[in-house]
């Protein structure tokens, strides 16, 4: 079997080099000295060059030949033939041996690397790589070493696209998925454009079949956006004003779909045969802030390409870690018109299998059932809480969750100066209530399908809750309305005729109406400096409110200067004290919109700017209390009276001016029941004792209370009401 060895031909001979010390073969004034050694087998030495050769015997002689990359070339192969010896243990040919040598061809300059060829049998002969294969060995006679190389070139830029196309865009009319050239990422610096990002920078375009209808479709992983427009042409064309779009974020998932069942005979379809499809179901926008799940479907011939879409779209997804994946479910069947688990499981429970969220479901059977399983459950392994409900069910849930979180961080709630700790699990709220003031005035309407799209998607909005306290003991926690007077009264009354249904609600309004009673007593509130904005200045909350984000980080600010700079803010800044006869004292944390009053009660109140909005409705006429109620329907100022009084504040106390609670008081307010109507002052209003404070729904009988606002200490499933929604694109 031949054997392979090195060769190094010089430029006025041959030199064999079986071991670690090359032996010089040839005319005495071929070489004086053999060539150095390096450790780098890559290194060039001049005039030396290296090629394989082979040694076999013949005759007891021992003849060279030297090799090209993969065999013998007959161009650059030389036969050296070498006298009869005996064997060598280590294969070196001892250097006092007499040898013949034959000149050989001046070798021609080569930069094609040489691939040493492995023992055992001669691979045949293959075609040469291209040039843009790794090097292993660079032979050159002329080079010079590497410390004296000029430096090389820099990389020409790659050539412009052809006019007219897109780069990466599809070369024909058949679908091709093309991925667009990545930006090469700069020396020592770390982007998305590495490996580990996929396709940061790495648009895929494609040529599919949309409806029947020819689309060029784009997936820019960079933006976020996944965008098709007609393409009747060859290629991809540029989009248009009918091109549609879908943020990735809003893909609710994306699955195959087998169309071999479906008719492709006629029409266009006849130029795809056993198309290959998927369908990517997304949110679509509709009137009125509400969404809807909406489906396209994409075509291809090519199977692989439509694998390839998949598998791209759905590693988009799988980077999306604000989704949730497992969630607890609370629903309420008695809340509102009985219908919480009937449309949990109609509208709800399916989106949630199609974006494959696993729920556990608890039916609430009595009051403070959700509240109770949170403190008794272990709720680490869920991605947040949904309630199926009204605004009590919601407040049940807000209670359990804060609770549980102040236990579990050792924070006494019972102080009203202490700090609570956020709830780090987001609550979702699926309306199935009477009002669903809550879900109204967060996503912008009560409709339960937009609610459950907004948890698949994984919004997240941080809102301002309130504490109340009566001595030293927490009472409940707000979120939208604590009322003192008319809306006390009415949620009162209410409680009393729950057999009547939802028209309790009317007739305790209008029946509270003509009471026209009015509770005398003392507001003391602090002002909230750190907020950007005010009760009349005409700006809602709205998604990415800036009024929000400003005002927190501004509160931040303060926060740090009561703490390291060793002062109370609370003493430092001053109280204000507002004293009279009230129809209704009010503080709301959001606008408390829902279907009968748009607007709300505060429409410029933020969710989470740590303030609350404190209207106060001094005493005045029926007709002119009747103008203020009226207003809560349109778009006219609602502050716009001179009895009206509206403040931003961040904390406030009430006190009654009758502090005793006297049950005989109340009963005897009872037997009056439209109150008392003065012949000669029609439009007087009655002082009554003390009235009670609706809480979110909740009846509390202590009129001394205190209310501090906590900044954003919880997360709800959803963005905010978005400000000229889109509307649905074509497709």
């Amino acid at each position: 079997m031949p054997k392979v060895t090195s060769l190094m031909v010089a430029t006025s001979g041959l030199a064999w080099a079986p071991g670690s010390s090359p032996s010089k073969l040839g005319p005495p004034e071929a070489s004086s000295s053999p060539p150095p050694q390096h450790d780098c087998p890559g290194s060039i030495f001049a005039p030396w060059r290296i090629l394989p050769v082979t040694t076999t015997r013949q005759g007891g002689a021992t003849e060279l030949h030297a090799l090209g990359d993969y065999g013998p070339d007959p161009k650059t192969s030389h036969g050296v033939k070498l006298p009869p010896s005996g064997p060598e243990p280590s294969g070196r040919a001892p250097a006092s041996a007499a040898s013949t040598w034959r000149a050989p061809r001046p070798a021609r300059p080569r930069t094609r690397p040489l691939r040493l060829p492995q023992p055992g049998p001669r691979p045949p002969p293959v075609p040469l790589r291209p040039s843009s294969a790794p090097r292993p060995l660079c032979v050159r006679s002329d080079a010079v070493p590497p410390s004296s190389r000029p430096a090389r070139p820099a990389t020409p830029p790659l050539p412009p696209p052809r006019p007219g196309r897109a780069p990466g865009a599809a070369n024909g009319p058949a679908p091709l998925g093309v991925r667009a050239p990545a930006r090469r990422p700069t020396p020592g610096r770390a982007g998305a454009g590495g490996a580990g990002a996929m396709g940061a920078a790495e648009p895929l375009r494609s040529v599919l079949w949309v409806k029947r209808q020819r689309c060029a479709v784009s997936l820019d992983p960079a933006r976020g956006l996944l965008r098709w427009w007609p393409s009747p042409g060859s290629g991809t064309s540029v989009p248009g004003a009918d091109a549609c779009s879908v943020p990735i974020s809003e893909i609710i998932t994306v699955e195959e779909t087998d169309s071999h069942g479906k008719d492709y005979s006629s029409g266009k379809w006849q130029k795809i045969e056993k198309p290959h499809a998927f369908t990517v179901h997304r949110v679509r926008r509709a009137r009125r802030h509400r969404w809807k799940c909406a489906q396209v479907t994409f075509c291809c011939a090519d199977e692989q390409l439509c694998h390839l879409w998949l598998q791209t779209l759905r590693e988009q997804l799988e980077k999306l870690t604000s989704r949730p994946k497992h969630l607890l479910v609370f629903i309420n069947p008695f809340g509102g018109k009985g219908q919480g688990k009937r449309i949990y499981e109609r509208k709800v429970a399916p989106l949630f299998t199609l974006a494959s969220i696993t729920t556990d479901v608890i039916v609430t059977e009595h009051a403070n059932h959700a509240e109770e399983s949170l403190y008794e459950m272990n709720i680490d392994k869920y991605d947040g809480v949904v309630c199926v409900g009204g605004d009590g069910m919601f407040s049940e849930v807000l209670h359990g969750l804060i609770g549980r979180t102040q236990r579990s961080a050792g924070v006494d709630p019972n102080q009203p100066r202490a700090a609570l700790v956020p709830s780090a699990l987001r609550i979702g709220i699926i309306p199935a209530g009477s009002t669903d003031c809550v879900c109204y005035s967060t996503v912008g309407t009560n409709d339960a399908e937009t609610s459950a799209l907004h948890i698949i998607v994984g919004d997240s909005l941080s809102m301002d809750v309130s504490s109340v306290h009566h001595s030293g003991a927490l009472l409940r926690y707000s979120v939208s309305l604590l009322g003192y007077g008319f809306y006390g009264d009415i949620i009162k009354d209410s409680e009393k005729k729950r057999w009547m249904g939802l028209i309790r609600y009317d007739f305790a309004g209008l029946k509270t109406f003509l009471s026209h009673h009015c509770y005398e007593g003392t507001v003391s509130f602090l002002p909230a400096q750190h907020t950007v904005g005010s009760p009349r200045d005409s700006k809602p909350c709205r998604a990415g409110c800036f009024v929000c984000r400003q005002s927190r980080q501004q509160l931040e600010e303060e926060q740090k200067k009561s703490l390291y700079g060793l002062e109370n803010t609370d003493e430092v800044e001053e109280w204000k004290v507002v004293c009279g006869k009230f129809l209704a004292i009010n503080a709301t944390n959001m606008s408390c919109a829902c279907p009968r009053s748009p607007r709300g009660l505060s429409p410029a109140a933020h969710l989470g700017d740590g303030s609350s909005d404190l209207i106060l409705i001094r005493k005045c006429s029926r007709f002119n209390f009747l103008r203020f109620l009226v207003r809560h329907t349109n778009q006219h100022d609602q502050f716009d009276f001179a009895f009206v009084e509206v403040y931003r504040i961040k904390k406030f106390q009430f006190v009654s001016k009758h502090v005793e609670d006297d049950d005989g008081d109340l009963s005897e307010r009872g037997k009056q029941r439209f109150g008392r109507i003065c012949s000669h002052h029609p439009s007087c209003c009655c002082t009554v004792s003390s009235s009670s404070w609706n809480c979110d729904g909740e009846i509390l009988n202590s009129s001394a209370i205190e209310v501090r606002v906590h900044c954003q200490l919880v997360r709800l499933f959803a963005r905010g009401i978005e400000e000229n929604a889109k509307q649905e694109f074509r497709g």
